[in-house]
């Protein structure tokens, strides 16, 4: 995860990138975050995932596409991000 600013005095912006799972929305796409963990009593590396969907303006997002998207205003019920750049194309 990234953080970054445009004025010294405002809040962050928090940026992550993602696979997306799903464009069959209007305008939303479903994005799979992946992370790995340390677990807090076996030490052992596991890795965990959450599914967000984002708000994909353009209609320009594939399944299977990398993207970079940034947390934004509440859009709806479940759309709290929205995509900023597709980071790598699917191969098709």
């Amino acid at each position: 995860m990234s953080e970054q600013t445009s004025n010294p005095g405002q809040k962050t912006q928090r940026t992550v990138e993602g696979r997306v799972t799903s464009n069959k929305m209007l305008k939303t796409v479903t994005v799979l975050l992946e992370r790995q963990v340390q677990h807090p009593l076996y030490g052992k590396i596991v890795r965990r995932s959450t599914k967000v969907h984002a708000h994909d303006e353009k209609g320009e997002c594939k399944e299977g596409d990398v993207v970079r998207i940034a947390e934004c205003r509440p859009l709806s019920k479940t759309k709290n991000w929205r995509v900023v750049e597709v980071v790598r194309r699917a191969a098709q």
